[in-house]
């Protein structure tokens, strides 16, 4: 019988012959005693963008009214919760990694962990890489629609092998976190390649100790920390004969090039206030391809900035802002020009990241010029409601 009612909860419990427990909460989780649980939980992103034809002409040139995602995630455990698994799987188009005519990916993720105690578990299968702060944290908890250019350049993305993630036990208040994992590179869904694999390693140091409900990895201060919380990442990553521009993301390469990414990142966050940063540096020794008939694909090197800085407000409105540069490395300027934007933007968060409207404004810029009539720059805006349970 039904045990208890609240706002957006809901506990269906067993009765005396033993039958599952159901639970409205966070998300739809069924469970039957220690062995068995499966948490449902669904989330779709449904925008309308606009980018004007430049900084002096404010005519618009293209429109983004589509559902940006539309996921449903499984996870839970099964014998005992030492042995977990993840699922998510996508049904908007955009979410497909459609590059180059590629066959549509409908797998997100799709792993199996074991947890050999609180602090260290292994994983096998396809996820996110323990790449960029911003990219790791869900796109569901971000402060603006998407994420910076400078993510889009650099990041890492999923992959499939072997990952691990290990909290070191120490007696102090601070925490020190290491993780890691062995790739094909290639990204989800590929086909068999060649021997070439990626190793990335990241580790992180909670100098002030944990943040409320893991808000390390959500934006914008929404726990209200009452004392300073601070989060310092570094990571590399080494991705060996890469099919693709990006690693595991973009276009075929006409050839394989090896690449390293190093990326380091920090959050800061107090009382509503939250600065978050992100370096990133992108090498390839010869990141240029070409056919037969001289087109060319590269690997996009240099160097990615991004910079936000946010307040939450007890009227659960917050006030956004980001400045993000993507500067080409000297073997790919020709290639690709310096790029810089600024946004600023507004969330309403009606129940948490879950169900919230978000809204910016932001104006672009190339070569260092922010002249509203140089030729390039332009201006974006974009409503969001993200809508979840």
């Amino acid at each position: 019988m039904f045990m208890g009612i609240g706002p957006l909860y809901l506990v269906a419990q067993t009765g005396s012959d033993g039958k599952a427990l159901i639970e409205v909460g966070d998300g739809i989780s069924i469970r039957k005693d220690s062995l068995f649980r499966m948490n449902f939980r669904f989330r779709m992103q449904n925008r309308m963008g606009v980018t004007t034809v430049g900084g002096d002409d404010l005519d618009i040139t293209t429109t983004d009214f589509r559902i940006r995602r539309l996921r449903l995630r499984l996870e839970g455990h099964v014998m005992s919760e030492r042995w977990r698994y993840y699922i998510q799987v996508n049904f908007s188009r955009p979410d497909m990694d459609l590059e180059g005519g590629k066959v549509p990916q409908t797998i997100r993720d799709a792993m199996v962990y074991h947890h050999f105690n609180k602090r260290f578990h292994i994983g096998v299968g396809q996820t996110k890489l323990p790449g960029n702060r911003q990219r790791v944290i869900s796109s569901g908890n971000q402060q603006f629609p998407d994420r910076s250019a400078a993510n889009s350049a650099f990041t890492l993305d999923r992959d499939f092998g072997f990952f691990f993630s290990w909290t070191l036990p120490l007696s102090t208040v601070q925490q020190w976190q290491v993780k890691g994992a062995i790739s094909s590179g290639d990204g989800r869904g590929a086909p068999p390649g060649n021997s070439g694999l990626a190793y990335t390693g990241r580790i992180e140091w909670l100098p002030l100790g944990t943040f409320r409900d893991k808000g390390d990895y959500s934006e914008g201060d929404l726990e209200f920390e009452p004392k300073p919380r601070l989060s310092v990442g570094a990571v590399y990553n080494h991705n060996d004969r890469a099919v693709r521009t990006g690693g595991q993301l973009g276009n075929a390469l006409y050839a394989p090039r090896t690449m390293n990414t190093f990326i380091a990142d920090a959050v800061l966050k107090y009382q509503g206030w939250a600065l978050s940063g992100e370096y990133f540096d992108r090498r390839c020794d010869d990141p240029i391809t070409l056919n037969a008939a001289g087109a060319i694909r590269y690997v996009p090197t240099g160097i990615g900035v991004n910079a936000q800085l946010s307040k939450y407000l007890r009227s659960k409105y917050e006030i956004a802002t980001r400045y993000t540069v993507v500067d080409p490395g000297a073997n790919t300027d020709q290639l690709a020009d310096r790029a810089e934007e600024i946004l600023l933007g507004t969330s309403k968060y009606l129940n948490g990241h879950r169900i919230k409207l978000q809204a910016y404004l932001g104006y672009h810029w190339l070569n260092s010029d922010m002249a509203l009539d140089a030729i390039g720059n332009h201006w974006s805006a974009m409503f969001q409601v993200e809508f979840g349970i």
